[in-house]
Parts: structure tokens; sequence; C-alpha cells
């Protein structure tokens, strides 16, 4: 939160409790989630995120999206629930750049902010299209989309490529939010 206007308040909360709070953790966000109400109409709240990018915004009509570490920042809307994923596989856990446990945010209605590190490159898949996506680039991705991993082929490209060995596969329907720069280690993570 960067500010808001005199009528505004904000507190913290643990939604989940001690179990919610350790997979937000996990997750690479906050323990607890900042709570803002405005108590006469006209207010703001300027919002931000913690390092250099862009912020996009998710209608939640679309169906519920899943971030990247770092890459949630806010929600509001009805019905809005933030929870924690395990990934769905093994391999793009540990190697898919994105982590073991991803951020899911759902709502009967509402919008979710979404920071992805250098500009967004936004696509949708079509059912059973795949886009193969460089390690770290992901931000965010509808919850219908599978998410996986698939190695890099070549010792010339795993030495000198900068892929490593893997790179993450991503398999229609849905929509797909992808960030031109990689998230630096250690920043970025909002609460």
């Amino acid at each position: 939160m960067v500010a808001h206007s005199a009528a505004v308040r904000w507190d913290l909360r643990i939604p989940g409790g001690l179990d919610g709070a350790v997979r937000r953790s996990l997750s690479g966000e906050g323990v607890s989630l900042a709570v803002v109400t405005a108590d006469a109409p006209d207010q703001h709240c300027v919002l931000s995120a913690n390092q250099p990018g862009h912020i996009a915004t998710w209608d939640l009509a679309r169906g519920p999206v899943v971030t990247t570490r770092g890459a949630f920042v806010a929600a509001w809307g009805e019905g809005i629930d933030i929870d924690v994923n395990v990934a769905r596989r093994a391999g793009a856990a540990f190697f898919g750049g994105a982590g073991l446990f991803l951020q899911q945010i759902s709502g009967r209605q509402g919008v979710v902010l979404i920071h992805g590190s250098g500009d967004f490159d936004e696509r949708e898949l079509a059912p059973g299209e795949q886009l193969v996506v460089s390690t770290g680039n992901l931000a965010a991705f509808a919850k219908e989309v599978d998410y996986d991993i698939v190695g890099v082929r070549g010792a010339r490209r795993v030495l000198f490529g900068r892929e490593g060995l893997f790179m993450t596969r991503l398999t229609g329907p849905g929509w797909v939010l992808l960030q031109t720069l990689k998230r630096r280690r250690g920043s970025g993570e909002s609460g």
C-alpha cells in the first residue's frame, strides 16, 4: 500500500488461521493479508508491488487465476477466496520456476491485481494448444491450464542457452499471463 485517503482504514488478518498463514508463506507471500475498507464514498487506496514492472487486472468472470511467487498484489469483489495449491506435478514444482506452492484466487465476481516484471504478454490457449515458456517468465494462468515442464534438448542449449535444463510447458484451454523479465530472487513478494 502506497497511500490512502482519510476515510480508508486497513487491518491485518490471517485468513485460514495458522494453516493458511503457513501455506501463504510457503507460496512466497506474506503470512497476513491487509483488508482495506472505505468508511465514506469516493475514497481511494494506491497499491503497488515491491519491484519495477507492471500491474495487470484479472477479471474473475474468466474464472479462478493461479499466480506464481510474488505476482499476487490484491483482490476485491464478492466471495473472494485466496488459497494456496500444491503444484500438480513434482517436476513442475521443483524445476518449473513457479515453485511447489501457487496461490489461487477465486470468487463469484471480482478483480485480481497481478504484478509482472517488465511488460506483460497475454495469451489465450485453445484446448490442447501448448506454449513453452522460459522458466521464471510465467506470472499467472487460468486454473484450467495444465502446468508442467519439458527438458531442454542439446548440450549447447543447456550450457549456453541460459535456460538451464527445463522450460515450463502450458497446455490450454485458458488464459496465460507472461512477464517479459524474470523476477529477481528475494524481491517481489507481496503480502
